[in-house]
């Protein structure tokens, strides 16, 4: 199966001023897993006058705690998993396509194409226990961190 090109249209100002589609064109892919970012800021609030691309070619735990916030899309094979871990983040998550368990600490919950998730900084884990890739979109916002906070 090709890898799908999730189509992302990203608006700024042209050179005059004037309000314009800066990007629209396949989000850059991640060099060593499924999904990419399809934006992030480098701050909260976010700087919106730059013209500049802002792509992530590897995923990282990093850019969570920069300050910044972001965008992404996550790509799950079957049978894959994560391992438990905490990010000082508040994180929407919107399921696309597929299913995934969410794990936390004391309970799991099956996420479906359609399911919206709040993850408010708490230890949790994905499993992909289907047949099929499950694909998500994520995006995060600097939080205050919740028990031990982060995952060091």
């Amino acid at each position: 199966m090709a890898d799908p090109a999730y189509r992302r249209v990203v608006t700024g100002l042209d050179p005059a001023g004037q309000s314009c589609v800066l990007i629209d064109g396949p989000v850059p892919r991640y060099s060593h897993a499924g999904g990419g970012f399809i934006w992030r800021s480098a701050s909260v609030p976010a700087d919106n006058s730059g013209r500049d691309e802002i792509a992530v070619p590897q995923f990282s735990f990093d850019l969570f705690h920069d300050g910044g916030s972001n965008f992404f899309v996550v790509e799950m094979e079957p049978g894959e998993v994560t391992g438990l871990h905490t990010t000082d983040t508040l994180d929407y998550v919107t399921m696309l396509q597929g299913e995934m368990i969410f794990i936390t600490e004391t309970d799991e919950t099956v996420l479906r194409a359609g399911d919206f998730l709040v993850d408010r900084g708490v230890p949790h884990s994905w499993h992909n226990q289907s047949a099929q890739k499950a694909v998500f979109v994520v995006f995060t916002l600097p939080a205050f961190p919740v028990g031990k906070g982060k995952t060091a």
